[in-house]
């Protein structure tokens, strides 16, 4: 068989059908006014994510026969709510110990230093003298490009203050028109798009139910993961508690990666706060029991009714999207592989189903056909 002809079967295996070309016409659509379009929308992402996991809120209200525009008002102030809390509160207390942080990095260094030069003089067969400079030479380098990401963070703070003004104002008008008018916004999507969309309707109601789990489910996770670790580390009277906290909340987004990246800066503050003591090794291991139960308890109940994918395929996913689109393609990376799985799944499938209805139809027209009129 000649490539030209595996190409043509190919084709006519996956595009034959009218709701197939639909399909990928709307997905090269989105996923180009995203990649283009995405910094210049990028308010307005971030308002629809909001909206999607505040939809929960409202829904619920109504269930309760709380009138629409009420329930909206209602979820709507408690999200403001919360907005201010976090920029008039834990932002300015992160911020602090972050500078804080930083200034006290180089005795860090320094103590590390010395920690080295004991450990080496302790077991000078394990640890030679070129390894321990070779470290302390990458740990300096470290430790500059740190200081200049901290000057360049500082020289570009207007244009980040103008933006985070502008996202003050725009997200939250833009999350309470979304929430009102939900159903005129979905409907006028839908009115854009054909009349003939069984495959692509079937697809967004199995995303649509997995993305609201997912978004409201890693919400949920972060804001106890992360509580929880303040509290230990509050109990233990470690410094930088609220920094380290959101950190590994902020962690969980990341599977399997997060856990291990989150663990470094945790064990160096304890590190140098306590020094190589039992109040050291208690705080690993509270932070190992924290998740190891985020891992095999929290993670599974909150995601027990969304994907199921492998854990090769979730990594891949992290560094190909968060390459692409940064935070929020970390942050929707298990949903868009989700995606990816769905379309993969029922895409052919969607095909065969319909060939395999039409004959299961003909094949049942053919047999009522040769029943005899009485039985």
């Amino acid at each position: 068989m000649t490539m030209r002809a595996i190409l043509k079967s190919w084709v006519e295996r996956y595009f034959s059908d009218e709701e197939a070309i639909i399909l990928l016409l709307v997905l090269v659509a989105g996923f180009a006014a995203i990649i283009w379009f995405g910094r210049m929308l990028a308010p307005f992402f971030t308002a629809l994510v909001i909206a999607f996991l505040l939809q929960g809120a409202v829904s619920a209200l109504t269930r309760r026969r709380v009138p629409h525009l009420l329930a909206v008002i209602v979820v709507f102030l408690g999200f403001i709510s919360v907005l201010l809390t976090l920029a008039l509160i834990l932002m300015p207390l992160i911020w602090n110990q972050l500078v804080g942080l930083v200034q006290e990095t180089p005795r860090m260094f320094a103590s590390g230093q010395d920690w080295l030069d004991e450990l080496q003089s302790r077991y000078p067969n394990l640890i030679t003298p070129d390894q321990m400079q070779s470290w302390i030479g990458v740990a300096s380098r470290e430790i500059s490009q740190l200081g200049q990401r901290a000057l360049t963070l500082s020289l570009a703070s207007l244009g980040n203050i103008m933006a985070l003004i502008i996202y003050l104002v725009l997200v939250p008008i833009l999350v309470f028109f979304m929430l009102k008018d939900r159903e005129k916004l979905v409907g006028f999507t839908l009115s854009l798009l054909p009349q003939k969309r069984d495959l692509l309707s079937r697809i967004w109601h199995e995303m649509d139910a997995q993305i609201a789990n997912y978004i409201r489910g890693k919400f949920i996770e972060i804001c106890i993961v992360g509580t929880v670790a303040f509290l230990t580390f509050a109990y233990f009277g470690l410094p930088y508690t609220a920094l380290l906290a959101v950190l590994v909340g902020f962690s969980v987004l990341v599977p399997y990666i997060g856990a291990a990246v989150a663990t470094l800066p945790v064990a160096a503050v304890a590190g140098f706060h306590f020094g190589i003591s039992d109040e050291f090794v208690y705080v690993l291991i509270a932070y190992g029991v924290i998740q190891a139960l985020d891992g095999n308890v929290l993670s599974p109940i909150l995601f027990s009714e969304t994907n199921n994918i492998h854990p090769v395929s979730i990594i891949v996913a992290v560094l190909f999207f968060g390459g692409i689109w940064g935070f929020w393609g970390v942050f929707f990376a298990i949903p868009l592989a989700t995606l990816l799985k769905a379309l993969v799944y029922a895409w052919p499938r969607g095909l065969q189903e319909r060939g395999g209805e039409a004959r299961t139809k003909g094949v049942s027209r053919g047999a009522k056909e040769d029943e005899p009129a009485t039985l």
